[in-house]
């Protein structure tokens, strides 16, 4: 059952992103990286960053005694760490939940113009309204989404525990009202039968998976495995092996025999794993369809 509602939304092409971040020369960076880690030294500060973003924060985050995580662990890490200031470098939603948790720190985000597609295409106000059209239905929303898309949910769940959730709540009896991802949405829909009126929100790099594509890559690598997101069109997960969250993804590279791994979701994700498992051949599921002039856009814009 679909809510009649989405949301265009715009996100900077690769020439915009190229001009807020411009390519540094080895001096540069490693000017920065020292500034850096003065700065939060002198500030008490502890600096978080998601796995999506560019390695250099990675590594400047796992230099100076930080965190690189998904959203949700990012948070967490802020909580229990001593720093009265958290550095977090990932999208707006991201600062957001680390302010949730940490109500008494000064939370920073470098930059406010980095968002997510999810939270953008799901507005506060008119979610807000949906939700008094459906008062009967018990309101579940995805962790990427504002402050205030989750101030007027039931309940708020991160990928990796959203099916025990819905199930939890089927067998209880309840319908329920999802946002923002329609893909995850039918994932978490079909795996537990539940009733559940989607919002017409997508991530725009999940959406851009090919599943004819990827058969093709599949072909040409057929020992490979292939790791998705379930925000995902439900074709592509149809050819995945290992369906589930940033983390979980990380964790199969480790763990599953298969040499060669094609991967579904931002190439962000490439650092960590390469980090953990360095002899593994990573490999960028396709988003090229028929006629397309590029062979994947997980790292673009």
């Amino acid at each position: 059952m679909n809510a009649p509602l989405s949301f265009p939304v715009q996100v900077p092409d690769a020439a915009t992103v190229a001009r807020m971040a411009p390519e540094l020369d080895d001096d540069e960076r490693e000017s920065l990286r020292a500034r850096a880690k003065r700065l939060l030294k002198e500030r008490d500060a502890v600096l978080v960053a998601h796995y999506y973003t560019h390695p250099d924060l990675q590594i400047l985050a796992d230099e100076t005694g930080g965190h690189v995580a998904d959203s949700l662990d990012m948070a967490r890490f802020s909580h229990e760490h001593s720093a009265s200031t958290v550095v977090v470098c990932g999208v707006r939603f991201m600062g957001e939940t680390a302010k949730i948790l940490n109500p008494e720190k000064r939370v920073l985000v470098p930059e406010m113009q980095a968002t997510c597609s999810l939270d953008l295409g799901c507005p506060a106000a008119a979610f807000s309204d949906l939700c008094d059209e459906y008062p009967d239905r018990t309101v579940v929303v995805y962790a990427n989404t504002s402050a205030a898309v989750k101030a007027r949910a039931d309940w708020m769940v991160t990928s990796t525990i959203a099916l025990d959730i819905i199930g939890h709540l089927k067998d209880r009896g309840e319908k329920i009202l999802w946002a923002p991802d329609r893909f995850l949405g039918d994932y978490i829909q079909r795996k537990t039968g539940a009733d559940m009126l989607m919002w017409q929100g997508s991530c725009i790099v999940h959406e851009a998976f090919k599943a004819d594509a990827l058969e093709r890559l599949l072909a040409r690598e057929p020992g490979a495995a292939v790791l998705v997101h379930p925000e995902s069109p439900p074709a592509v997960i149809a050819l995945a092996h290992v369906v589930g969250s940033t983390s979980a993804l990380i964790k199969a590279v480790q763990e599953l025999p298969n040499d060669t791994f094609i991967i579904a979701t931002d190439r962000g994700i490439f650092h960590k794993m390469h980090e953990m498992a360095p002899h593994k051949k990573l490999l960028e599921a396709p988003t090229a369809g028929e006629g397309a002039t590029c062979e994947s856009c997980a790292h673009c814009p």
